[in-house]
């Protein structure tokens, strides 16, 4: 699922770094609250990374429940945008280049900032 993008009508990514201790609530709360965006849309994938970047949690509303995926890779890691805490949106091309770990999406995408947020400290 993570591989292909199917299934996915949007792909939003939180730039710079998550608590990947989150999980559903917590994650749908970033998304709701820090970036704005209803988590509760059928077929949209939300993908955050910890400051380790051979990790990164997705998580998709269903139409009836929330799916809480992880992927971990063994070898290298994901070419993630740390620079600011905002939500991009992605194509599928830049989506299956970000899972396939090939370099330079991160000055592809800058151009299609969504909405940024205040890192909440507390």
């Amino acid at each position: 699922m993570l591989n292909n993008a199917s299934g996915f009508r949007k792909v939003y990514i939180a730039a710079g770094y998550t608590d990947l201790r989150r999980g559903i609530d917590g994650l749908a709360s970033i998304v709701k609250f820090n970036f704005q965006l209803e988590p509760y849309e059928k077929d949209i994938l939300f993908l955050f990374c910890g400051r380790r970047s051979d990790r990164i949690k997705g998580l998709i509303w269903e139409g009836d429940r929330f799916l809480l995926l992880y992927k971990r890779l063994e070898l290298g890691g994901f070419s993630w945008p740390r620079t600011k805490e905002e939500a991009l949106e992605i194509t599928l091309k830049q989506y299956q280049a970000l899972m396939q770990g090939r370099p330079g999406l991160i000055p592809f995408i800058q151009s299609r900032v969504l909405h940024s947020y205040k890192l909440l400290c507390g």
